[in-house]
């Protein structure tokens, strides 16, 4: 293959990932997948060879929300993370952390606030929201426990506000060891509540999380 095939296909890459940023952005999608093959489509490069990776456009991610509307997006991240608190204070006896996209400043004003919590049974998790009287719906959820092995947990999705959040339920010894991430491969980055509240004194310039952050 010659230097500029290569260069083309390399700028292909590069142009359906800025594209798959934004559609996740703009329309709050979560499933990588689903925006990179929504981008190949809007450009018409399914054809193009091989789709960027997740990493790739995590970092097209960052660099948007960089580039674009940084003040409101701050301001945005700050509402759903005191959202997330308000939710993690609900569900203090499962010992949440804070997951995904508004962990990593890279939520759109759709996106779910996604928690972590740990219960011996999910229906213990149920029962606290009937408790509270809040309405729910439940969910499954397929992680990788490990690289070769895939486990299904059950979760619940409900209104704190005007905010959407998804409780993930573990088992309790699950909070020693995070899933797999479908960006990078790695252990997912997991906040408690110290280190959400701690998120909220960050300047404009450390908009999106450089590093991973554990509490267990």
């Amino acid at each position: 293959m010659g230097k500029n095939s290569l260069r083309g296909n390399e700028r292909a890459r590069t142009v359906l990932a800025q594209e798959a940023a934004r559609i996740i952005i703009e329309q709050g999608i979560e499933d990588f997948r689903i925006a990179k093959n929504k981008a190949a489509e809007r450009l018409g490069l399914k054809n193009c060879g091989s789709l960027p990776c997740n990493t790739e456009i995590q970092t097209a991610i960052s660099e948007h929300l960089q580039l674009f509307g940084r003040e409101s997006h701050l301001d945005q991240q700050c509402t759903l993370r005191r959202g997330a608190l308000a939710a993690m204070d609900l569900l203090a006896p499962f010992k949440p952390r804070l997951v995904g996209p508004v962990l990593d400043g890279t939520a759109a004003a759709n996106s779910p606030i996604n928690l972590h919590v740990f219960s011996d049974t999910a229906e213990m998790v149920a029962l606290k929201l009937d408790a509270v009287g809040l309405r729910y719906q439940v969910y499954e959820r397929r992680l990788k426990s490990r690289r070769d092995r895939s486990e299904t947990y059950l979760g619940y999705r409900f209104q704190q506000g005007d905010l959407s959040v998804e409780a993930t339920v573990f088992p309790i010894t699950g909070i020693r060891q995070a899933p797999i991430s479908s960006i990078n491969g790695r252990p997912m980055r997991r906040a408690n509540h110290a280190a959400v509240r701690r998120l909220l004194t960050i300047s404009s310039s450390d908009l999106v999380i450089p590093n991973p952050i554990f509490n267990i």
